[in-house]
């Protein structure tokens, strides 16, 4: 009797200590994302060797693939930004794309990069992606204002008060100390929501009232452009694109100057190529890219990227769709044609709904 009972005790303590088992098991590997997500957190706060830049610090393989924590909980993949470089670097080496993803890095590339001596920061310039936000968070590090709300627009793009040296502002060596050793970003989006945006700001609405587009930049392009000679409207988006498209642009590129950064390549104005950047951020997310970037650039304590609306910086497609309305396909393919290094350097998608 005493075996029975000493038997029926055993029995029960093992069936205990599996249902104990059991549930250590469920608590452990019921949500793994969870469990990343925590040893990532615990990461990010520890401080960094002394000396050590937060961006020269290496995210572990393991943390590569959980992602890294945001403001707000969000996760955003460190992985991404490594396989953003890897695109450019592989399509970098293709020789059938050379000429439309190489360019030399001359006066017109280092008058698009502003600095930022203070935090070690080089900024390329991409006009209609956001822009004239990053100059502002830039301004306020070098010190120029105290905050971005206290920046006035009129400020913001008058090089001469706004505080924003061009890196083409410095000797040759001090030039590639910089180039070398500073943190170094861009933003792109999708290359002809772009073109959509930049016709728009420029000669649509023109909000910051600048005559020259629409008094000698909009003639110029309708004079050499335009099929329907009795047309009498002000420029239309499919004198823009026939422009943009022509293999002999540049005689018409020289007369405009500068005023050309809104609406050429990433290349022309960024040499992805020839310049070893950071972080490319995409404007589609830039609510995850912007936060990262600036973390990696080691100046989230100092200042937030302003508030971005809810769906602002998605693509569009049916935008898309309605400006290229018309216009014919041998237009659209000569303007993909010039663009198509932007397309594949950034790993946007063929437009073939546009094409075919």
């Amino acid at each position: 009797m005493h075996h029975q009972w000493l038997l029926l005790a055993t029995c029960f303590w093992v069936i205990f200590m599996f249902m104990v088992a059991s549930k250590f098991i469920t608590l452990t590997f019921k949500d793994p994302d969870a469990y990343s997500a925590k040893q990532e957190f615990l990461f990010l706060t520890t401080a960094p060797d002394a000396g050590r830049s937060l961006r020269e610090t290496h995210f572990p393989e393991e943390l590569k693939l959980t992602g890294k924590v945001l403001p707000g909980g969000r996760l955003v993949q460190p992985l991404v930004y490594t396989q953003r470089l890897e695109l450019v670097r592989n399509v970098c080496r293709e020789d059938t794309l050379r000429n439309l993803s190489h360019t030399a890095v001359s006066r017109f590339v280092l008058d698009r990069i502003f600095v930022c001596d203070k935090h070690k920061i080089l900024f390329c310039q991409t006009p209609k992606v956001g822009n004239t936000q990053w100059k502002k968070v830039l301004i306020v590090l070098n010190g120029a204002f105290p905050s971005i709300e206290e920046i006035p627009e009129s400020v913001v793009h008058d090089h001469e008060k706004n505080g924003l040296p061009r890196l083409s502002s410095f000797s040759d060596a001090e030039i590639q100390k910089r180039l070398k050793t500073y943190f170094k970003f861009f933003i792109v989006r999708d290359p002809f929501e772009r073109l959509i945006s930049a016709f728009k700001d420029k000669f649509v609405h023109n909000p910051r009232f600048e005559p020259w587009y629409r008094h000698e930049i909009a003639p110029g392009i309708i004079r050499k452009y335009r099929r329907n000679r009795t047309e009498t409207r002000g420029i239309q988006f499919e004198d823009f694109v026939r422009y943009l498209g022509d293999p002999n642009h540049r005689w018409l590129d020289l007369q405009f100057g500068d005023h050309i950064i809104h609406w050429v390549t990433y290349v022309e104005l960024c040499a992805p190529c020839e310049i070893k950047y950071s972080v490319i951020g995409h404007h589609e997310t830039l609510e995850d890219d912007a936060p990262y970037i600036l973390k990696e650039a080691g100046i989230d304590h100092l200042v937030s990227y302003p508030t971005i609306p809810p769906g602002i910086t998605a693509y569009n497609r049916t935008k898309v769709e309605h400006y290229f309305l018309g216009i014919s396909k041998r237009d659209i393919r000569r303007l993909y044609a010039r663009f198509e290094g932007d397309f594949k350097l950034f790993g946007y998608q063929k437009p073939d709904f546009l094409l075919n």
